[in-house]
């Protein structure tokens, strides 16, 4: 039985020098002796899940696909992605549609790949055989997606499903247009109230909510108010950058919600280390780059960032006193719960599988774009030092499509 050893295992307890053993794909033993391949000091994590990836694939495969989303998660460190209900064609708010993505992965992905289900108006008597199917939740929005297809609910209140109900909450009528093409414009037609009233309004829901892509202090305020069901994420771009410093132009750096300023990101780093937000997820959403291009009103709003969100993760939880144990949950563990994965994911135990990810916490990685995996060599971190360095990630077996316990 093969086995892999290093002086810092980051385990559920505690970080440690051990020896992780594996057969058939499972973890069998792990405990403190020699192994086949010793990796010394570098530090071995699980394989992190990545629970917000925009595929895209059938429909819009020319803006990223299968293939090229799973080599670039499989280069930062993930091995599981779940991907999300849109930008694709047909989005998966019907069991055609998910066979539709089934289809349409087989035989290309590099990781473990499961499926979220959506919600649209019309489609809400769907989601049981979706979840009989094996999606891991439903996606919603409370504002305009983007895409035509994927219209907003006017309302969540009639909604009953057994999995996690996953929530774009921005209100719709505390949004505006931009009065100018300028990232200020844009900023201010996005306020943070607009997050924090959303979040509000979700209160009442039964069951697991979960709030997408959390930007502000506001809606960080707006969660621990909520009741225990009511849970949150956030994502490596509104970790790292200011908004107040985003090149005029620069809109490779445009999302929705928005990047706001230093205030907010500080405000997100302690939620992360309260709890309030339990998660870091890349919100992959690409696109071709001449989608990209005009200003900030009228350029397409995501972030390809997927293959960074480890590196990126680290540098800044290092500068403000956070752990590899913090990494590990933040970045495994709790996507894997939120998917309902987390029987065989986002921890090592013994039962798990053998998912695993050698990192040189102390190393460098410098972005480049040409560089990146994904399919458009489009980013915000261009020419970056980005702390750590990716030295190996091991899918237990080989890739395959996963369904919710």
């Amino acid at each position: 039985m093969p086995s892999i050893r290093s002086s810092r295992v980051v385990l559920s307890d505690e970080v440690r020098p051990a020896s992780v053993t594996y057969e058939d794909g499972v973890i069998v033993e792990i405990e403190d002796g020699p192994a086949d391949f010793d990796f010394r000091d570098h530090v071995i994590l699980p394989g992190l899940v990545d629970s917000h990836v925009h595929v895209n694939e059938p429909g819009r495969t020319d803006w990223e696909g299968f293939a090229t989303a799973t080599r670039a998660a499989l280069a930062g460190g993930t091995t599981t992605i779940v991907d999300m209900p849109l930008n694709s064609i047909p989005p998966t708010v019907d069991l055609p549609a998910l066979e539709a993505k089934r289809r349409a992965a087989a035989g290309q992905i590099s990781t473990d790949v499961a499926f979220w289900g959506g919600v649209i108006p019309g489609s809400e008597a769907n989601a049981p055989a979706l979840e009989e199917a094996g999606v891991c939740g439903f996606k919603v929005f409370m504002t305009d997606s983007g895409v035509p297809e994927f219209p907003p609910m006017a309302s969540l209140d009639h909604l009953r499903l057994r999995t996690p109900l996953l929530v774009h909450a921005e209100a719709d009528d505390e949004l505006s247009e931009p009065v100018d093409g300028s990232y200020p414009s844009y900023l201010e037609s996005r306020p943070p109230a607009a997050e924090a009233s959303a979040i509000r309004r979700l209160y009442s829901l039964p069951g697991r909510v979960h709030v997408l892509h959390v930007s502000s202090a506001e809606g960080v305020a707006a969660i621990a108010e909520g009741p225990d069901t009511l849970t949150g994420e956030t994502c490596p771009h509104y970790l790292t950058f200011d908004g107040r410093e985003i090149p005029e132009g620069s809109t490779e750096f445009k999302c929705a919600p928005p990047i706001r300023g230093a205030e907010h990101r500080e405000a997100l780093w302690e939620g992360l280390g309260s709890g309030v937000l339990s998660m870091i997820v890349s919100d992959h959403s690409p696109s071709p780059p001449e989608l990209k291009l005009g200003d900030f009103s009228t350029a397409w709003g995501g972030i390809t960032s997927m293959q960074l969100r480890l590196v990126a993760t680290w540098t800044g939880a290092v500068e403000r006193g956070y752990g590899l144990s913090h990494l590990a949950g933040w970045l495994a563990l709790e996507p894997a719960r939120l998917a309902g994965l987390d029987d065989r994911k986002g921890s090592i135990e013994v039962g798990k599988d053998a998912d695993l990810v050698v990192f040189d916490p102390d190393g460098e990685t410098l972005v480049r774009a040409s560089q990146l995996h994904h399919r458009y060599p489009v980013t915000p971190y261009e020419w970056m030092r980005l702390r750590g360095r990716v030295i190996d990630t091991m899918l237990g077996s080989p890739a395959r499509m996963l369904t919710r316990s």
